[in-house]
């Protein structure tokens, strides 16, 4: 069961940040692009992503797919 929904977490108050997948790792790890400049490894392993995703990210979790 999925508490999230849009980009703020039910369960912790929480906001989540869209990011933009710009590389799979493997090992269910992304390279993200936050859109400031910087990129951070992100984890993938709840939600099925490509290159080029939007993707909602809370703690590092990929939580949902934007576009």
């Amino acid at each position: 069961m999925n508490h999230c929904e849009g980009d703020h977490c039910v369960t912790c108050s929480d906001e989540a940040v869209q990011v933009t997948v710009v590389r799979l790792l493997g090992d269910d790890l992304a390279e993200a692009d936050f859109g400031d400049g910087r990129t951070e490894e992100v984890s993938v392993a709840l939600v099925d992503v490509s290159v080029g995703d939007v993707i909602l990210v809370h703690a590092k979790e990929a939580i949902g797919v934007v576009a």
